[in-house]
């Protein structure tokens, strides 16, 4: 996994996970429901470079 795309995503996780966390303080759902979608694309990238990851290791 490339370490830039790592961090990004682990970056982008936790910027989810703070913004829900606002969410949930301020009962504001919106705020909550962008949170979990950011938490959700964070996750979607650490997929697709795990799989980048498997697709190098079987070409070798």
């Amino acid at each position: 996994m490339s370490l830039e795309n790592k961090a990004k995503a682990t970056a982008k996780n936790i910027e989810g996970k703070v913004q829900e966390s606002v969410g949930d303080v301020t009962g504001d759902p919106q705020t909550q429901a962008e949170g979990k979608g950011k938490q959700a694309e964070a996750k979607v990238r650490h997929t697709v470079e795990n799989v980048k990851d498997e697709v190098k290791e079987d070409t070798k």
